[in-house]
């Protein structure tokens, strides 16, 4: 089994750490109703979306973070 490269001039521990840092270990569970459902069946097959789970998470931080980015505090 070949090893994975590593980037020359980066520490392996950081590296180790940052992967680590990457991990999903928080579970959230929704619910929908049948046409939500509908709809979510009826873009993935129309745009051959395999990975139901990326897909939600990547809508779902999308929609977070513009509103975080709308709604930012500002000092005045």
């Amino acid at each position: 089994m070949a090893r994975k490269p590593r980037i020359k001039g980066v520490d392996p521990e950081y590296l180790d750490r940052e992967r680590e840092s990457l991990l999903r270990r928080n579970r959230q569970v929704i619910y929908l109703n049948d046409k939500e459902m509908a709809a979510v069946d009826e873009y993935c097959s129309r745009f051959k979306v395999r990975a139901r789970a990326s897909l939600m998470r990547e809508a779902i931080m999308d929609k977070i973070l513009s509103e975080l980015e709308e709604n930012h505090p500002t000092l005045f």
